[in-house]
């Protein structure tokens, strides 16, 4: 007897030390209604996930304006000093001065000059054409853009799953709450009653400890499920971008628990992430292009525009050059025949794996609508279950008060009565699970 004293005595000490963990908890947060389309909006605004994947598009978009290039003129200013006893260099800095004389013509002066300094201002530009290969390139570069465009679409879909699915363990959290402080309640009127006829020694000792011990085990479980409510509230701060701590109640009109409906969707070639792949096929097929375009002529233009003189800043003589430019590059090694022959394969390999998306989707899809309406069938199976336990919870407490069954027969007819409830609720929760899994896969 003095085995189960001490056996109850830490149950109660363990349960009093959670009550008063957990009442510091939430006497240090606040609790606020936030509805699912609140914590939604906040996680696709607030998410860094979400961010990350705007900075890709930002930097995608940052690498099709380099392309601008092939149309826009390059321009280049420079100052150059020089200075050289070179025969060929001093003589060429006189001509580019424009102050050549028929002194200078004198072998002596040829062969022997003195020092000469050259101080040169140019401007250059080049200006393309026409290049071909640049021009798709260009194009594969803006399907780039469109591909990270559609990877965040799809991670703003997950996303929003995600955010469903820890609503519903909120709200399941909630749930758990509800259904273990009614069993509280009936563990402790059984108790009361037990004691009752204890103290008028009707009944043994051991029914009481029985009722006491099944009290600190629902007590036990309270404190549990209300830190999976802390829990499931620091996941939606987490989704959403905020600090921990918060605890969330959810809105009324956002009970998932009365919204559940067959459904029957399919796999939808414009999800996102299949247009994704499908961007990147073409975006492939376009640097085959190019590649080939390299075969090509190029034409472009260039000119300066230049002043020389023998003094620091002096900008005495001008001169000028223009010209346009056709190249042909004949025979790299192989190298772009190569360059080709990879970029197919890549097409082809992008191919495929956009098949082997789609089929492994509607694979997935399959496998899910059947777990859902299976959890539709244990959803009905569990609420026949709940109204049988109720039932005989019912009848075994009426026995109980004419002092037909004991205490233990009350205490195990109500843990049957709170596991099919508990069960229902985290059917309910598995079928909405797999419900918002079902809009993730058929999102369009």
């Amino acid at each position: 007897m003095s085995k189960k004293f001490l056996y109850l005595l830490q149950i109660v000490v363990v349960v009093i030390i959670q009550n008063f963990i957990y009442s510091g908890i939430y006497a240090q947060d606040i609790k606020k209604t936030i509805s699912l389309q609140q914590v939604i909006l906040s996680a696709l605004e607030n998410n860094k996930n979400i961010q990350l994947a705007k900075i890709e598009e930002r930097i995608a978009a940052a690498n099709f304006k380099q392309t601008n290039a092939i149309y826009l003129p390059q321009i280049n200013l420079s100052y150059t000093a020089l200075n050289s006893n070179n025969p060929l260099n001093a003589f060429g800095f006189k001509l580019q001065q424009r102050l050549v004389s028929q002194a200078d013509f004198n072998p002596e002066l040829l062969n022997h000059p003195t020092n000469i300094s050259d101080f040169s201002t140019k401007l250059e530009i080049q200006q393309p054409i026409l290049n071909l290969d640049l021009l798709y390139s260009r194009k594969a570069a803006l399907k780039q853009t469109e591909i990270y465009k559609f990877k965040t679409q799809r991670t703003k879909e997950y996303l929003t799953y995600l955010v469903k699915k820890a609503y519903q363990q909120l709200e399941l959290s909630y749930e758990a709450v509800d259904v273990l402080e009614n069993a509280l309640q009936t563990s402790k009127a059984v108790y009361k009653y037990a004691n009752d006829h204890y103290q008028q020694g009707i009944i043994q000792k051991t029914d009481v400890l029985n009722a006491q011990v099944y009290i600190a085990t629902i007590e036990k479980d309270v404190a549990n499920a209300k830190s999976n409510i802390a829990n499931a509230s620091d996941l939606l701060s987490n989704l959403m971008g905020n600090t921990l701590g918060a605890l969330y109640v959810i809105s009324k009109d956002d009970s998932l628990l009365e919204k559940i409906n067959s459904t029957n969707q399919k796999i939808s070639s414009n999800r996102a992430d299949f247009v994704a792949t499908q961007k990147a096929v073409e975006a492939n097929n376009l640097m085959i292009d190019s590649y080939k375009k390299s075969y090509l002529p190029k034409v472009n233009a260039f000119g300066n525009y230049q002043l020389n003189d023998n003094k620091i800043m002096g900008f005495g003589a001008n001169s000028y050059l223009a010209g346009i430019q056709i190249s042909w590059n004949v025979f790299n090694g192989n190298k772009t025949k190569n360059q080709i022959a990879t970029q197919t394969l890549e097409s082809i390999k992008l191919s495929q794996n956009l098949a082997k998306q789609i089929e492994e989707g509607e694979l997935e899809l399959n496998k899910t609508q059947r777990d859902f309406e299976a959890g539709l069938f244990e959803i009905k199976q569990h609420e026949v279950a709940v109204e049988y336990a109720a039932e005989a919870l019912r009848i075994i407490k009426n026995r109980y008060e004419q002092g037909l069954v004991n205490t233990t027969d009350v205490l195990t007819s109500a843990s049957q009565l709170l596991q099919q409830k508990f069960a229902l609720v985290q059917s309910i929760h598995r079928v909405n699970d797999t419900k918002a899994y079902i809009e993730f896969l058929t999102s369009n």
